[in-house]
């Protein structure tokens, strides 16, 4: 099979990209503003509901092929890691509204320097995923418009947010005619499935060393994979999705495979659209590396404090190996910076970056 190798040149700015940038990072920060007023406290402007955080290792794979074989990937080695899953939403709701969930991965002991100036020198790398392949507004233009709308989104009350999941799941008409496409629409009509069965993917390209990939992390062990699909009734309990986290790992662990889908063709496989999914008969996800997590407590009071409040997750907190590419992920540079000081210094908390993994509390 023969892979797109990368280039500076993969990438084409969009018309009118940094103006449309900027009103993306008010309606953001508009938004970070309203959340402190509601909460009296900074929460993140995406994934803002923690379930848990996990450490664990990254175990990268041996004899890997030298197209597999790039960047973090290239020798086989093993890192310590800490992730946090999540809700999708820049808003702390209910369990009962079907949102996608995130695995935020943070590979700590990562040597060289990173693509962001401010954290060059650190030993860290992020690696972001959600649990949907493709991000509904793929490009800037459309996601302006996806955050106008979950502007609007923000001020109705939990009941119209479960009314509006219903309405996605029984008939999509509705919603379209009141202004909603239908890429949101099958986003806001997904099953309410358990966070440790799902598959979760980086949903935009990055760089991987010489090429261009998409990366996701699949359950591997049979204890997660038991979970895959199954359907969750958090109708009376608003934090279900930790509860069932917290009770899963204080009993077994968890074993994901981290898996890259290699570009062959940048017109069936844009990097520009992170909308349009990649087809897996044209490059299938190969598999690199793996994700061991231990049975542990995944909600200590420290443990929440020390992630929700000191660390960050950033997808351009990374080896230049590994930098995002496509105009959506331009967007995050500005966007999760903004986030990011806004939340630490409303807070009062220092931004840390782990040198060990001894300094994750129990």
């Amino acid at each position: 099979m023969t892979y797109v190798p990368y280039s500076p040149e993969v990438e084409t700015l969009q018309p009118n990209e940094q103006e449309q940038i900027h009103k993306i990072v008010e309606l953001m920060h508009a938004a970070n503003v309203k959340s402190f007023d509601r909460h009296r406290h900074a929460i993140r402007d995406a994934h803002a509901k923690g379930h848990g955080t996990v450490v664990g290792q990254l175990q990268i794979y041996p004899d890997l092929p030298p197209h597999l074989a790039q960047g973090l990937f290239a020798t086989p080695q093993t890192y310590p890691v800490v992730i946090r899953f999540s809700s999708a939403p820049g808003e702390i709701r209910d369990d009962s509204i079907p949102v996608p969930h995130g695995m935020a991965v943070k590979v700590i002991g990562v040597p060289g320097e990173k693509v962001l100036e401010s954290q060059k020198h650190e030993l860290t790398q992020d690696f972001l995923m959600v649990s949907q392949p493709v991000i509904p507004f793929g490009t800037v233009e459309k996601y302006l418009e996806m955050q106008t709308i979950l502007a609007m989104q923000e001020d109705a009350p939990e009941e119209a947010q479960r009314a509006l999941a219903a309405l996605a799941r029984g008939t999509n008409k509705v919603l379209e005619f009141l202004g909603l496409q239908n890429p949101l629409v099958q986003n806001v009509a997904a099953p309410n499935e358990h966070l440790l069965g799902q598959t979760y993917h980086t949903m935009a390209a990055l760089r991987y060393g010489d090429y261009i990939a998409k990366l996701s992390a699949a359950p591997l062990s049979p204890e997660v994979r038991a979970l895959t699909g199954q359907v969750v009734d958090a109708s009376k309990n608003p934090s279900l999705h930790r509860d069932l986290l917290v009770d899963f790992f204080r009993e077994h662990g968890a074993e994901y495979e981290l898996r890259a889908q290699l570009c062959v063709d940048l017109e069936q496989m844009p990097v520009e659209d992170a909308s349009v999914l990649w087809d897996e008969a044209l490059s299938p996800h190969q598999p690199i590396a793996k994700l061991v997590i231990p049975p542990q407590e995944a909600y200590s009071p420290a443990r929440r404090v020390f992630s929700e409040d000191k660390l960050s997750f950033n997808p351009w907190h990374c080896l230049p190996e590994h930098r995002p590419l496509g105009s959506i992920m331009r967007v995050r540079i500005p966007a999760y910076e903004m986030s990011s000081r806004f939340r630490h210094e409303m807070n009062v908390q220092p931004r840390v970056e782990p040198k060990s993994i001894a300094e994750i509390p129990d």
